[in-house]
């Protein structure tokens, strides 16, 4: 039986490569500090991008001078992302498209977020959640991006080998986290650069991408189509 062409499957982050959710992920902890009587400047936004929120969280409060435990402070922007989410969050150039060819043409989709488990679910239904067969949120595994453990897990909930498949990401720390874990990284910059590297390919909109080009991606190790 001939073996099927790679990728095997096409694991996807979610926050600024799905949905422009990481503008608002900013601005709520902006408000949030702001009421501490601290004014969060825009030089910081690259510290907390693609981070998971306790890695977030212990950044912020270290630079704030901790005016709140690290506990009330999670919990307070995740419930001021939740009220954000309920008005709705647009999806990125592309997005839905490339997941309805991917789901069409058959290709397994994950979704892997280092956002918690209440964040995706708010996240699905702009979504979509039939497009995926697992989810992976940052609840989920024990390290967090820029680990390799969320693509792993995704991986092996698929059956699938992590080598054979491609992470969609916009961020240097989920980039970080598909090279580690052996995946083909199609990068997609947001709000922060990415840098070349092994098996990193940078576009510009997800627009760029197609079955097609995702499977150039096992035969080409390097490409920049920016």
């Amino acid at each position: 039986m001939t073996r099927p062409a790679p990728p095997a499957a096409v694991l996807c982050d979610m926050d600024g490569l799905l949905v422009d959710s990481e503008p608002t992920w900013f601005q709520a902890e902006v408000d949030m500090l702001a009421g501490y009587g601290f004014a969060l400047s825009a030089e910081h936004y690259p510290q907390v991008l693609g981070k998971p929120l306790e890695v977030s969280t212990e950044y912020l409060l270290n630079v704030t001078g901790h005016p709140v435990s690290a506990a009330e402070f999670s919990d307070g922007i995740e419930r001021a992302m939740i009220a954000r989410l309920a008005d709705g969050v647009p999806m990125m150039p592309g997005a839905k498209e490339l997941l309805v060819a991917l789901e069409t043409a058959g290709i397994p989709l994950a979704l892997v977020s280092a956002s918690s488990r209440r964040i995706v679910d708010a996240c699905l239904p702009v979504i979509g959640p039939d497009h995926f067969r697992f989810t992976v949120s940052g609840d989920d595994v024990e390290h967090g991006k820029p680990n390799p453990d969320p693509y792993l897990k995704a991986a092996a909930l698929l059956g699938v080998d992590p080598r054979e498949c491609a992470v969609l990401e916009d961020s240097p720390t989920g980039t970080a986290a598909g090279q580690a874990a052996g995946c083909r990284v199609v990068a997609v910059p947001h709000a922060a650069p990415v840098a070349p590297g092994e098996r990193v390919t940078i576009v510009d909109s997800l627009r760029r991408v197609d079955l097609a080009f995702l499977r150039r991606l096992f035969e080409d190790e390097l490409l920049d189509v920016r």
